[in-house]
C-alpha cells in the first residue's frame, strides 16, 4: 500500500504593474496575478490574468458580504497621494495586493466562493462575474475558467507538445491546431509556468 500524501499549496504572485490608458485623460495600473497550485479547489492548476485596484476592491466587498463572520484582510489603503509614476508607490500597492490574496487563499470558506475563482482565473468583468455566479449566463463558472484558459494559455510545455506533433518541415508554425493564433492577451500576459510541475 503506498499512499502519497502531497501537501497542497497555492502560489500567488502579483507582479508586472503596467499603466493602461482608459481614455485621453485617464490612466490606471493593472497587475498580473499568477497562480500555480495543486489544490483541488482550483479548476486550473496554473493561470494568469490582469486586474486593476478597483476590481480588488469589488472582490473584497463581495467576499465580505458572503462571509459575514470572517474578518477579511485589508487592501492597501486608497490614498489620494498615490502616484502612478512613483515606482515606490506602485510597488507598495503591488505588495499589499499580493499579501491580501495570500491571506484570502488560506481560508477554506473564502476559497469556496466562485467569485474568487473567476477573479483569479478569468478576465471577466465584475458585472460578468456576478452574472455568472448568479446563474444568468449560459456558461458555468468552470466553463468560464476553461474557456479563458483555452484562449489565453501559451505556456512553454504546450508549445513543445504542439511542435512535437508536427513532422512536416513546411507546416506553418504560427497557427496552432486549435485555430487560435497568439492573441494580444496571451502576449501581454508574460506567464512562464515551470513545465516540470505542470501536469494537469
Amino acid at each position: 500500500l503506498f499512499i502519497m500524501h502531497l501537501q497542497e499549496f497555492v502560489t500567488v504572485l502579483v507582479r508586472d504593474p503596467r499603466t493602461q490608458k482608459e481614455d485621453s485623460w485617464h490612466s490606471y495600473i493593472d497587475y498580473e496575478i499568477f497562480i500555480h497550485t495543486n489544490s483541488m479547489c482550483f479548476t486550473r492548476k496554473t493561470s494568469c490574468v490582469r486586474r486593476r485596484f478597483r476590481e480588488f476592491v469589488w472582490l473584497r466587498q463581495r467576499l465580505q458580504s458572503n462571509a459575514v463572520l470572517i474578518q477579511l484582510p485589508e487592501l492597501p489603503s486608497k490614498t489620494p497621494f498615490f502616484n502612478m509614476n512613483n515606482p515606490h508607490h506602485v510597488d507598495h500597492r503591488r505588495q499589499g495586493l499580493q499579501d491580501f490574496l495570500e491571506k484570502i487563499l488560506q481560508d477554506a470558506l473564502l476559497l469556496s466562493d466562485s467569485r474568487l475563482h473567476l477573479f483569479l482565473q478569468t478576465q471577466l468583468s465584475p458585472e460578468d462575474m456576478e452574472a455568472c455566479v448568479s446563474g444568468q449566463t449560459k456558461y458555468s463558472v468552470a466553463d468560464a475558467i476553461h474557456q479563458f484558459a483555452s484562449l489565453n494559455r501559451r505556456f512553454p510545455l504546450e508549445d513543445e507538445e504542439r511542435n512535437k506533433g508536427k513532422t512536416s518541415p513546411d507546416s506553418d508554425s504560427e497557427s496552432s491546431s486549435s485555430g487560435l493564433g497568439p492573441s494580444d492577451d496571451s502576449i501581454s500576459c508574460g506567464c512562464k509556468a515551470n513545465p516540470a510541475s505542470e501536469d494537469s
